[in-house]
């Protein structure tokens, strides 16, 4: 239960009663738990969605669905993006490119990058009738949060000084990216049938590209990069499920 609560102080803002689930021990236990939270996160804002849907315009809808998911991890995830934006296309040597992504300044790329990822999360959602706008809102942050222990499994760690996600690295990350793929994958399945083990399969090859870039830039992964892997994912899942849900 450590673990749990560990992961709920990490990827969200909900407040875990005093001290529980805050020591280091409890941090790489943690884990595992990442798709679970991910799943909570998600049926808790379909579910409010799902109710209060068809009391608003869809425009409102939509903004308040992606405000929520940003809202509940603290937008941690999207300063990954933007950190990892501002490094990765700044043509710089690879230690000036952690250096960069370590800095709390928000460059042009950056600026960029959140506005596509906010942008993409919106168009998708909006291109779908309102009552499959609610799956969608439960698939995304299980996608998110189910693609940090698979690129914890893929990469090493990029900074030899070490770093805020280290203890994530104290425990082999294997099986947990194993369990997180197959819970990806009931997840689809349940919620978008046949067609969602193909919305899952493509959201699976999209992390694993996300983890190849990383790799030739940087050499492994950082918090910045588990931020933003989290982010991408739950933007192509709704571009996926948007994509191939209307068809």
């Amino acid at each position: 239960m450590r673990g749990l609560f560990a992961a709920i102080r990490f990827l969200t803002i909900i407040p875990v009663p005093g001290a529980y689930g805050t020591g280091k021990d409890d941090l790489a236990a943690s884990l595992p738990h990442f798709p679970l939270v991910g799943l909570l996160i998600g049926l808790v804002t379909g579910t409010f969605f799902y109710l209060i849907g068809p009391y608003l315009p869809q425009p409102v809808l939509v903004v308040l669905g992606v405000t929520v998911l940003l809202g509940v991890s603290g937008a941690l995830h999207l300063d990954g993006v933007a950190d990892c934006a501002d490094g990765f296309f700044s043509s710089r040597p690879r230690p000036r490119i952690l250096e960069i992504m370590r800095d709390s300044r928000i460059g042009t790329m950056g600026v960029v990058a959140l506005f596509l990822i906010l942008a993409f999360k919106i168009a998708a959602l909006w291109s779908l009738p309102p009552e499959d706008l609610w799956p969608l809102l439960v698939l995304m942050p299980v996608a998110g949060r189910c693609a940090m222990p698979i690129m914890m499994a893929v990469l090493p760690y990029a900074r030899p000084e070490g770093g805020l996600a280290t203890v994530f690295y104290a425990k082999d990350a294997v099986v947990e990216a194993l369990w997180a793929g197959v819970l990806l994958l009931v997840a689809c399945w349940f919620f978008a049938g046949i067609v969602g083990f193909v919305i899952a399969f493509l959201t699976l090859i999209v992390i694993l590209l996300f983890c190849f870039f990383c790799k030739k830039i940087i050499g492994g992964a950082t918090g910045d990069t588990l931020g933003a892997v989290c982010e991408i994912s739950e933007t192509a899942i709704a571009l996926f499920y948007a994509s191939l849900m209307i068809l």
